[in-house]
């Protein structure tokens, strides 16, 4: 059977992965822009605040894990008010070594081990969509201990070192996500997921893509009648079964351009349209562009890169 997480996680293509050593003492706070990138923070000792732009402050403590798939503006500061310096991360320091914020004299009163990576997936937007936006988890042994894997790994420069860290991120990302409990869960694929009726739907999608579902046959897999089916995955999901099918099939039909080596005609039967003609039209309907020209700009920018 299909692992829909799996699937996610393994498209997104996560690399890149930049990690410091974060300490605070006094008054301090410094204030990030809007970055994009999928950002983490493991609580080593001590506490401090974390406040994302349009939500209520958190409060971080020993133990605690915290990961953005797609980190907005934030403050993370000490518990005394202060002004925040803005620091812009794209010019932040290289990976290894430590960040110290405020009274530099002395033992600090926050350690944290911090970082961010990218997502190398031509349709990271939608894949992201189906995550969680903030993931503050607490007392997860595994989610520390894979982050001072990450530490340890990015301050060396053993053979091999940039497969292991992309296989450290991608299980990092796995363990966090499935560690968050289904009641705190928003709309995405870990609700339906954690509905066992929509799961069953959900699993035979990502399992057999290029099957002729229709909503009767997925609603009869969930054990649901058609309208009580479609209505339960709109609302837990986010979208409407047909909706979430298409959008997969693009996801695998972009990885499958990102390639370069495999015939339209293959890629066409692999997402589910009877011809190459037909899934040109949906995919440029989807993507605004058809699969050719997609493919020619993807090479375009790896080889720029």
């Amino acid at each position: 059977m299909a692992d829909p997480l799996s699937e996610i996680v393994a498209l997104l293509r996560p690399r890149t992965v930049f990690i410091k050593g974060i300490t605070g003492a006094g008054t301090w706070a410094v204030r990030y822009r809007d970055f994009g990138h999928p950002s983490f923070c493991a609580v080593i000792a001590g506490g401090c605040r974390l406040a994302l732009a349009g939500r209520e402050p958190v409060t971080l403590r020993e133990g605690d894990f915290v990961l953005l798939p797609a980190t907005p503006g934030f403050v993370l500061s000490g518990f005394e008010a202060t002004t925040p310096v803005l620091i812009d991360p794209d010019v932040a320091p290289v990976s290894g070594g430590e960040l110290r914020y405020g009274r530099h004299d002395g033992d600090p009163d926050v350690r944290l081990i911090g970082g961010y990576f990218v997502f190398d997936s031509p349709d990271a937007g939608f894949l992201v969509s189906m995550l969680p936006a903030l993931l503050h988890l607490r007392g997860i042994d595994r989610l520390s201990t894979l982050v001072r894997l990450l530490r340890e790994e990015s301050d060396g420069n053993s053979p091999g070192r940039d497969l292991i860290l992309s296989r450290l991120v991608e299980v990092l990302l796995i363990e966090a996500v499935r560690s968050t409990g289904s009641g705190d869960t928003p709309l995405g694929l870990l609700r339906g997921l954690a509905d066992a009726r929509l799961a069953v739907a959900i699993r035979a999608m990502h399992e057999a893509p290029a099957r002729a579902w229709t909503v009767e046959e997925l609603a009869r897999a969930a054990a649901l009648s058609r309208s009580g089916f479609f209505h339960r995955f709109t609302r837990e999901v986010g979208l409407a079964p047909m909706a979430y099918l298409q959008n997969w099939r693009m996801a695998l039909a972009k990885d499958l351009l990102r390639r370069g080596d495999i015939a339209l005609s293959e890629i066409a039967e692999r997402v589910g349209y009877s011809s190459s003609s037909t899934f040109s039209t949906a995919f440029g309907r989807h993507v605004g562009m058809p699969p050719g020209r997609y493919a020619r700009v993807l090479s375009s920018s790896a080889t720029a890169s």
